[in-house]
């Protein structure tokens, strides 16, 4: 079962402006082929439906992890998407009513990429890709074989991060840039997972295929704190107790990528600290959460209090 901690695993810059186009672009990170809800749905699926949970202990508790990491990247992208397509807040944004809406006041969305994303989600995140085409199961593999699993997703993590390279390239604001500098390490790592867990059943030195695409964390300027606090050389159990047999594919002597600082790979109980989630201000004229909402937050303070 899943613990939900009130934080996002990263934190995420304000945006400067509202720039629905770059949301959309950062959708394909979400909903894409390659995005976090194809890793989620992968591991998710081959972890529930793991075969010799006990003899093989070492290989489900990494592909059980990460599982829980990927929920965590789907909050992230989501958050992303959300800021970006929405904007800085506005002071005293959710007050009073949503005055004149006979005058069209969102009538520049007709021209955006995605006005979905505006007509039906009021600018939040939904499992689909850049061009709005809905995320599918078909997305996820689960053979039951570990080997041809495990090798499906390193392919995904190496897509991943090609696709993450794109999107970086075709944002230039702040707050799309983290999420993707961010996930360019953590992509990394899991690639570099699934390689050493793959040379360990077979012998095949996979991770000589990495960095793939050939483009070092380096050259990134949003990935270099994560470099530096050395997330590339960390799992994370996501769990109190559970999962730390990963630790003899992940560790053991084993050490970072060539073009990542160097050290030893580790195992650590738990999750990241993580950052402070953003919260939207509500806009009454687009009816989030509502047209006046004064009275919603009245009830919603005498129920914090009751709460107490």
């Amino acid at each position: 079962m899943f613990m939900r901690v009130d934080k996002l695993q990263a934190n995420l810059p304000p945006p400067k402006k509202a720039d629905p186009n770059a949301a959309a672009a950062l959708q394909e990170l979400l909903g894409g082929k390659y995005g976090e809800m194809s890793t989620l749905g992968n591991y998710m699926f081959q972890s529930f439906n793991f075969r010799s949970k006990d003899k093989l202990r070492p290989f489900y508790s990494l592909v059980a992890s990460i599982t829980a990491e990927e929920l965590g990247h789907v909050e992230l992208v989501t958050n992303g998407v959300a800021m970006v397509a929405n904007g800085p807040d506005k002071a005293n944004g959710d007050k009073g009513d949503g005055g004149d809406i006979s005058g069209a006041p969102f009538g520049d969305m007709k021209d955006m990429r995605s006005a979905a994303a505006f007509l039906s989600h009021a600018g939040g995140g939904v499992p689909v890709d850049s061009n709005g085409i809905s995320w599918n199961q078909g997305f996820v593999t689960t053979t039951g074989n570990v080997v041809v699993d495990l090798l499906h997703n390193f392919h995904l993590e190496c897509g991943a991060r090609l696709h993450k390279l794109r999107v970086y390239e075709t944002v230039s604001d702040a707050t799309s840039r983290e999420v993707c500098g961010y996930l360019l390490v953590r992509g990394s790592v899991h690639a570099h997972a699934y390689a050493l867990a793959l040379k360990k059943i077979t012998g095949v030195d996979l991770d000589k295929f990495l960095p793939t695409p050939n483009i070092p964390l380096s050259k990134i300027p949003e990935c270099q704190k994560y470099l530096d606090e050395g997330s590339h050389r960390r799992l994370y159990t996501f769990s109190p107790n559970d999962y730390r047999e990963m630790a003899g594919i992940w560790g053991n002597g084993e050490v970072a990528l060539p073009d990542d600082p160097p050290g030893e790979l580790e195992v650590v109980d738990g999750m990241p600290e993580g950052g402070k989630i953003h919260q939207l201000t509500g806009v009454p004229s687009a009816f989030t959460p509502d047209y006046a909402p004064e009275e919603m937050f009245e009830i919603a303070e005498k129920l914090y209090k009751a709460s107490r």
